[in-house]
């Protein structure tokens, strides 16, 4: 599966997925500026993206913790989510994320 990425200057990345991987694994490995504190946690928001709106539906519904991180969070929008929470398979092929500032 392909994931789709624009980095805080606007540049996209194709990266590859790994089935079963958080996409904040990913953007990491693909040394994407994810800083990812708290090892996928949800412990933090240091991985918060925001997820085309393409793609929300698709997405398993945020989980208290993640809303309540994401309280914590800059500059959140309808569609953030934390990277850490997102777990990568192949319905999501294509999933295109922007990072969110810090």
């Amino acid at each position: 599966m392909k994931i789709l990425a624009v980095d805080r200057k606007g540049q996209e990345h194709v990266i590859e997925g790994r089935d079963g991987w958080s996409v904040m694994e990913i953007l990491r490995d693909a040394g994407l500026p994810i800083a990812a504190e708290c090892g996928g946690a949800c412990a933090c928001a240091t991985c918060h993206v925001y997820v085309d709106e393409a793609w929300l539906e698709k997405l398993t519904p945020k989980s208290d913790a993640e809303t309540d991180m994401l309280d914590m969070a800059l500059a959140v929008e309808p569609n953030s989510r934390l990277s850490c929470q997102i777990t990568c398979a192949p319905e999501l092929d294509g999933l295109k994320v922007t990072i969110a500032p810090e």
